[in-house]
């Protein structure tokens, strides 16, 4: 009965979010139909497509269908065509062109669909966007009879765009403008793991959710124009987000998506892994060591491998004879677990033939199973198929039964991309080609919502490798997948991770010190900063490693996860050397002293949808020099981070954006906005400066998150009033959405006072934080 239910629920939630409200309006535009429906007062979705069965179908997964709401909308019709207006947009749709005799290049060359045009204009009045044309170009994609979709728009010369998922090809520039970026999800992509989240950010402070799970083609501002084009369709359909500040599009977003939920606070703190700890006795023997150093610590991971077969769904009773004891050490020194769990079965696994038989699995166009790729010969085993509500409970209750009851805390869900490529076979609700970016959102949902009914007073936490459209919604933190350890890869971190932040996933991190194996030598031209002798039997000759794996580390203090990973002998603090050690260790303990404030700043994104690290121009948009600044960022309200990723640096060039002053985190020191600056970077720091009228709430040291983290001191860069909601709760349970054992002490400060007042929430706070400040530069 239990499996059924599960099948039950699941099913229910996915037909939910293909339901579909009546829209606006659905109009004939020559063959062309048009059907406007809408998300609030500064949402619009658009479909468009000559079969108007077509134009009405429900958006597509990730799409909360449900919170569709066109009660703030009026439309009106005239002959210059349709408009729907709101006190936060207004929609206009040209109308259907005079009919005439075609010329013989329209005959020839011209599109046969029916023109639509269609613009938007802000709550201010000012048109944001036009769309200027439309395309169904029909093919045959794996043996289905469909088309290529897409839409053109305008681009102003002037317009810049960000989003689109992650991609890893630039090393430092942001703007995505004069790019072609193939949105679709590709593991072996040649700069670093291609994920698609389709939605588009412009500068002209409108969205765009590009409603379609193909692999999709994005153009951004090439020739006058930028495009979307998805290899599988019958329809055009998009979401429009309008707002006056990058906040109401993610706000937007949220509504449209789903909201991204406060992570339990031990995803704040440091999250050790290895490829990998072989046995039980090496993972508590890290896990004791960093108590015995009082290194601050909260999640181990147990990484693959660990079973005894792929797909076993076991534990290797020879490397794990107690996992349930192993756990309760770890809980009892302060730690939680994470376990790695694949969705691939071999066809020697006990599992296969069931999955096989019940058709749970992956299939090819003869309806067969399909057993890896090959056109990848390390791959083996079937793929679970988790658009099918049963096999999603299957993989569920196995997961739980066999792995997560010994007292694991969280899983893992690698190969989320996935692996195996999903072109030219298919899943139980269509072919791969048409739902190729599907699998991380159906997968990894399908877990989290059984994990949170399995235990509905705990936080679910999720390590995921890719996402698409709503993956926010489901507790998982994402990482920019088995990155290579080089100063290369690190340059490429900081503008990919800004992109996917900006396509509404905020917390997004990376292997610290690169996933894949060492090089046996160094390609530097430089001494290295840090003495390498005492860690070769890590490093090797690749002299420079604890130096990059330093400098990765003070870059994963300011990222919204802080995981350390890598395929190498030693993965810890203490693994690169004591010169590294020493730094390393630092870090650490400033990443804790920094979790008030961290979490806090997560409160924020939960309530509002907008990421915390944020790429300059959602706070200094009126600076037209940030627009494609890549290579540093935002950490919160407060903070700019410039990572250092290249070797044997000591200083770096920083801009600091106009409309306000800045301090040196490590020195002090003031600087007026609006400049470049030279900034000194000797291995014990990177360049991180605080806003003018920041106040920032500093930490008691912690070795975890368990317990309650007192409030230390209340840093005060003054210049300019701030102020600042220091949020807390029980750090696990989900009681914070219901509004109980919550508390936000307002802090407040009045610059031209030089007062600092809280109130509010926390009363023994309150009643002593004007004991707790330091004004910086007094």
């Amino acid at each position: 009965m239990k499996s059924l239910s599960l099948v039950a629920i699941a099913a229910a939630l996915a037909s939910a979010s293909l339901a579909q409200a009546a829209p606006l309006v659905t109009l004939d535009r020559n063959g062309a139909w048009v059907s406007i429906q809408a998300y609030g007062p500064n949402i619009v979705h658009v479909s468009i497509a000559a079969d108007k069965a077509e134009a009405l179908k429900a958006p597509g997964y990730g799409i909360i269908a449900e919170h569709a709401d066109a009660s703030a909308f009026k439309h009106s019709a005239g002959a210059d065509g349709d408009t729907f207006a709101s006190a936060g947009m207004t929609l206009h749709v040209d109308p259907a062109p005079a009919p005439r005799v075609p010329t013989m290049g329209q005959k020839y060359f011209a599109p046969s669909l029916a023109p639509v045009g269609l613009q938007v204009k802000n709550a201010k009045g000012e048109t944001v966007l036009r769309m200027n044309g439309w395309e169904m170009s029909p093919q045959t994609v794996n043996t289905e009879k469909t088309y290529q979709v897409g839409a053109s728009f305008a681009a102003p010369a002037d317009e810049h765009y960000y989003g689109m998922g992650q991609n890893q090809e630039s090393l430092g520039p942001l703007d995505l403008r004069g790019r072609t970026i193939d949105c679709a999800h590709w593991y072996d992509a040649p700069a670093g793991e291609t994920v698609c989240v389709p939605f588009m950010v412009s500068s002209k402070s409108y969205g765009i959710v590009w409603d379609n799970a193909s692999a999709t083609r994005f153009v951004a501002g090439i020739n006058g124009r930028t495009m979307f084009q998805s290899k599988v369709g019958e329809r055009v359909s998009f979401f429009v987000i309008t707002g006056d500040k990058p906040d109401a599009l993610y706000s937007g977003y949220a509504r449209l998506t789903g909201k991204t939920p406060i992570p339990p606070k031990a995803a704040f703190g440091l999250i050790q892994s290895k490829a990998r700890y072989d046995s039980q006795e090496s993972l508590l023997t890290v896990a004791k060591t960093y108590r015995e150093k009082k290194y601050p610590l909260d999640v181990m991971v147990l990484d693959w491998f660990y079973w005894t077969r792929m797909g076993q769904m076991d534990i290797n009773p020879a490397e794990f004879p107690d996992p349930d004891g192993m756990n309760k050490q770890l809980h009892d020194m302060g730690m939680q677990s994470i376990i790695s769990i694949w969705p691939r079965f071999e066809t020697a696994g006990r599992y296969f033939n069931e999955l096989d038989t019940k058709g749970y699995l992956l299939k090819d166009k003869e309806g067969k199973s399909v057993d890896g790729l090959p056109f990848r010969s390390d791959r083996t085993g079937g793929l679970i198929d988790p658009t099918n509500p049963a096999a999603r409970a299957w993989f569920w209750e196995k997961a739980r039964d066999n792995i997560l009851s010994h007292g694991f805390d969280y899983p893992w869900l690698d190969e989320t991309e996935p692996d195996l490529v999903p072109d030219g076979f298919f899943y139980s609700i269509g072919s791969g080609d048409r739902y190729h970016n599907l699998f991380p959102l159906m997968h990894v949902e399908g877990v989290a919502q059984n994990l949170r009914a399995w235990k509905p007073s705990k936080r679910v936490l999720i390590l995921s490798r890719a996402a698409y459209l709503g993956s926010q919604r489901t507790g998982a933190l994402f990482w920019s997948s088995d990155i290579q350890p080089t100063w290369e890869a690190l340059t490429r971190q900081v503008p990919s991770g800004l992109n996917m932040t900006a396509s509404g996933i905020a917390y997004w991190g990376n292997d610290i010190g690169g996933w894949q194996k060492l090089s046996p030598t160094t390609q530097a031209t430089k001494a290295p900063l840090l003495d390498p002798s005492d860690a070769r039997d890590v490093v090797g000759q690749y002299h420079d490693y604890p130096e990059l794996f330093t400098r990765w580390f003070q870059y994963g203090t300011f990222l919204p996860t802080l995981r350390v990973h890598g395929d190498r002998k030693g993965a810890e603090l203490w693994a690169f050397g004591r010169a590294a050690e020493t730094i390393l260790a630092d870090y650490d303990r400033l990443r804790y002293r920094l979790i008030p404030y961290l979490y806090s700043s997560a409160k924020g994104t939960y309530d509002t949808g907008a990421p915390f690290m944020r790429p300059l121009w959602m706070d200094f948009g009126g600076d037209a020099n940030v627009a494609n600044i890549g290579n540093q960022y935002m950490f919160g309200p407060a903070f700019l981070v410039a990572p250092v990723t290249e070797q044997g640096q000591t200083q770096k060039d920083v801009y600091l954006p106009a409309g306000a002053d800045w301090y040196n985190y490590w020195t002090n020191e003031k600087f007026s906005g609006g400049q470049w600056i030279k900034v000194a970077a000797p291995i014990q720091q990177i360049p991180v400066f605080v806003k003018a009228g920041s106040i920032v709430p500093v930490g008691a040291d912690v070795q975890s998150t368990v317990g309650k983290q007192a409030i230390a001191a209340i840093h005060v860069y003054p210049g300019k009033d701030g102020e600042f909601a220091l949020y807390d709760d029980d750090g696990s349970s989900y009681d914070y959405e219901k509004g109980k054992g919550a508390t936000t002490t307002t802090l407040r400060w009045d610059d031209a006072k030089q007062t600092l007042s809280a109130s509010g929430g926390d009363k023994a706070l309150a009643g002593s934080a004007a004991k707790l400040v330091k004004v910086i530069g007094k």
